[in-house]
């Protein structure tokens, strides 16, 4: 892998950073996924995946946010060791994810969407308490600029675009620090994706660190601090977008580079 160009930047301690994974690697049946992979995200940092199709990128984010389990390797987050038993046990230990299909319900509301699995209830009956769950909404999604009509809209209601930032205001308001974000804008037209763009930009600097699929690189190149590549599982190039190209980063991508 080739050494990541940072001399410029202060290196953090392992403590404060909100992701650090060492030597994770992935096996299928015998078939390598991901071999031997390493990666820090630091507190108000963008971090880019990219690589072509079956690179493996899907498969690490799954890896990180308790999908999958590594085949061998260590996750830290916030420097401490952990292993999840599946994905519910990533979020409770502050992993959240946006994933392309953004696992919203289109038949209900946006407050029940912000809440989904985390429902808000009240009384000995376990009522569930739909006017403070509509407020704290309101208040999510205002933090993150969200412009929506109300969050009593379904959102089968609302375009590609607002879905996104529902999707990224629940994965921030629920996350210690770490977002994960798979294809946030694939199905995007220019103003959506130029507004969810805007959007995690905002939690850059509110310090949260990102970590980003993405096959845009006119995307990683705007929005991204580090890119990093997978080809065929395997990490060939870890780089500061501020010393890289457009054309370095492809010929990594298509192996024209070692």
């Amino acid at each position: 892998m080739t050494d990541i160009s940072n001399e410029n930047r202060s290196a953090p301690t392992t403590k404060n950073l909100p992701l650090r994974i060492e030597g994770i690697s992935k096996h299928f049946d015998g078939v390598v996924a991901i071999k031997h992979f390493d990666l820090q995200v630091r507190p108000g940092e963008i971090v880019a995946l990219v690589g072509d199709n079956g690179a493996g990128k899907s498969t690490l984010v799954k890896i990180i946010s308790g999908l999958f389990p590594p085949s061998a390797g260590q996750i830290y987050l916030n420097g401490e060791q952990v292993t999840f038993k599946d994905a519910s046990d990533a979020r409770g230990k502050g992993v959240e994810v946006v994933y392309q299909d953004l696992a919203l319900v289109d038949n209900q509301p946006v407050y029940m969407n912000m809440f989904l699995g985390r429902e808000l209830v009240r009384g000995p009956l376990r009522i569930l308490d739909r006017k403070t769950m509509a407020q704290r909404t309101q208040t999510m999604i205002d933090e993150l600029d969200v412009r929506i009509p109300s969050p009593r809209s379904n959102i089968k209601a609302l375009s590609g675009g607002q879905r996104q930032g529902i999707a990224i205001a629940r994965a921030t308001h629920y996350a210690k620090g770490l977002v994960l974000m798979d294809e946030p804008t694939a199905a995007l037209g220019v103003a959506e994706t130029a507004k969810v763009e805007e959007t995690i930009l905002k939690l850059k600097a509110r310090g949260a660190a990102v970590l980003i699929v993405s096959h845009n690189l006119d995307q990683v190149f705007r929005i991204a601090d580090t890119v990093t590549v997978l080809r065929r599982g395997t990490q060939v190039a870890t780089r500061a977008l501020a010393d890289t190209s457009r054309n370095e980063i492809v010929s990594y991508i298509t192996g024209l580079a070692s």
